[in-house]
């Protein structure tokens, strides 16, 4: 399709054409593209974050079109790559791999054919889950390359891995914001290297160009996972303990997110797990956890960030659990993949496409 052939009205009702926000571009017309990770093998509790994609693409048709924060960014292009639903059936198959795993290890009972069968569980989980994040830096690297912005779509937050390491590589030097309910510097979790909760430790570990890792909103923390965080000078916390503290010390928001901001280099990525936000945000998810970001605190951090200048080079919005009858979920993550969106288009050197 010739971007001159692109005929889109944002005034309109959006069209049903299986991209996100209904945006008929191909990703080579647009300055900005949207991969999908339908993968959620590993998630510990509930189950359904593969199923994000579909359901924030048929969500995103029915958001509008003006973010104050950026105006019109939009209109440099935002292109969906066709998700790759083999992710997905790899997903649903090893799933009950997984939660063989995760039973025996809450299990004080010594199954003999469950014990020997673990390992080898295990391992195809841990194989596949790279697998996956190789294919997700792959599909990242590819668009980087050719002069755009990546944002993914999830999928649980190990599906961040490929993206964050693609576009940090490509930049030679990043800060990243994650928003998140936990901070996910475990070692492993259930025996998984590559799970939702060893996200940011195989970042810090693996992606020597990530130089800051900015938590914000975290709400519980392994011991472990506190001390790693406090011994690692690029590892700064801005819990939901010390926000609420804050708050109601008399500080404001704007205060706290003028904090924040001031710890990030010039180019950041967004990691946005929507558990990070308060449960009304994500009935669904998995990890629900009392507290938790406001959505008008996250839009106004967004804010932030733009008015500092700093450049969004990247971004992840994860573990989304759609609901068949409550639509809840999905809404909110629609919005926040436009702002997302949105808010990275606005310092790019890119002509209207739309």
């Amino acid at each position: 399709m010739s971007v001159r052939d692109v005929k889109f009205d944002p005034n309109a009702i959006v069209p049903d054409n299986g991209n996100y926000f209904g945006i008929p571009l191909d990703p080579e017309e647009a300055a900005l593209v949207l991969i999908s990770a339908p993968w959620d093998t590993t998630v510990s509790t509930r189950a359904g974050s593969s199923y994000a994609p579909d359901a924030i693409i048929e969500a995103s048709r029915f958001i509008d079109f003006y973010e104050p924060s950026a105006p019109n960014s939009w209109r440099k292009g935002i292109a969906t790559v066709p998700i790759d639903y083999s992710i997905q059936d790899l997903s649903h198959r090893l799933r009950s791999d997984a939660d063989k795993v995760i039973s025996l290890c809450n299990s004080d009972a010594e199954y003999i054919f469950d014990n020997m069968m673990h390992e080898r569980r295990l391992r195809r989980v841990n194989e596949a889950s790279m697998s996956v994040n190789d294919k997700i830096y792959t599909q990242s690297k590819h668009w980087l390359e050719r002069g755009k912005i990546v944002g993914l779509v999830g999928g649980d937050q190990s599906t961040a891995y490929g993206n964050i390491r693609a576009v940090a590589e490509h930049h030679k030097e990043v800060g990243i914001l994650h928003i998140d309910a936990r901070c996910n510097l475990k070692e492993y979790h259930y025996g998984f290297t590559h799970s939702h909760a060893s996200i940011m430790h195989n970042v810090l570990r693996d992606v020597e160009e990530v130089r800051r890792l900015v938590s914000v909103g975290v709400r519980e923390f392994s011991p472990q996972e506190w001390e790693r965080a406090e011994s690692d000078e690029r590892v700064r916390l801005f819990t939901g303990q010390y926000i609420w503290s804050s708050h109601f010390e008399g500080v404001n928001w704007s205060t706290i997110a003028d904090e924040i901001v001031e710890s990030l280099p010039q180019k950041v990525y967004i990691s946005l797990d929507i558990d990070g936000l308060t449960i009304e945000c994500s009935p669904h998810t998995g990890t629900t956890i009392s507290g938790g970001l406001r959505f008008p605190e996250v839009v106004y951090l967004f804010g932030k960030i733009v008015a500092s200048g700093r450049q969004i080079v990247g971004f992840d919005l994860t573990e989304v659990v759609p609901d068949v009858d409550d639509k809840t979920d999905a809404m909110i993550a629609a919005r926040l993949l436009f702002k997302m969106c949105s808010i990275a288009l606005k310092f790019v050197d890119a002509e209207s496409v739309l």
